[in-house]
């Protein structure tokens, strides 16, 4: 059996969804961003306590099978841009098409219905807090960062850096107060 999980976006979130899983002492067989797995189906008891104690961390158990669907996409943009380092092999909506199995075009019509924004600007913005956090902590040049998140160029990533914050890099980097969003808050 899955359960979905909404606003799991970081390892932390899954040693405290992890822990949750263990203090109940449900069947968990593995967990990923937004999803773990069950060695069964659970009562309507363990599902009830298991939303209680993932409400208490900030999480929440997804029902609905659109809201599955739009966590899913988050999830999979969130992995890509925060987690995965190297160049990705396809374009986005072939990458994203093939990890859900769906016609990107209903993926994205659905994201848009429900999120009142499209998937690429989504992953636009997450791919600017990543960029943010990468300035904040100083150990790459704008050239790497812009190479890492898979800009053609620096001019392409300060432009679209630019178009989101109204700030060029350089500018952000230099405040002394960085104003950067949480990912799951995007």
């Amino acid at each position: 059996m899955k359960v979905y999980i909404k606003n799991m976006v970081c390892n932390r979130c899954e040693m405290a969804v992890t822990k949750a899983f263990e203090n109940l002492k449900l069947p968990l067989i593995a967990l990923a961003l937004g999803e773990a797995t069950l060695s069964r189906t659970l009562s309507s008891g363990e599902k009830q306590g298991l939303a209680a104690a993932l409400h208490a961390l900030g999480f929440e158990l997804l029902e609905d099978k659109t809201t599955q669907t739009i966590e899913k996409i988050k999830n999979r943009i969130i992995d890509l841009v925060h987690h995965q380092n190297d160049k990705l092999k396809v374009n986005f909506s072939t990458y994203l098409s093939g990890e859900l199995g769906q016609d990107y075009s209903a993926l994205s019509k659905l994201f848009s219905e429900v999120e009142s924004m499209t998937i690429e600007h989504y992953f636009i913005a997450q791919k600017i807090e990543r960029a943010k956090e990468l300035l904040v902590y100083d150990e790459l040049s704008l050239g790497q960062i812009a190479e890492q998140l898979n800009y053609s160029s620096v001019a392409h990533l300060s432009n679209q850096f630019k178009k989101v914050t109204g700030l060029t890099p350089t500018h952000f980097k230099k405040l002394k107060d960085k104003d950067r969003k949480q990912i799951d808050a995007l």
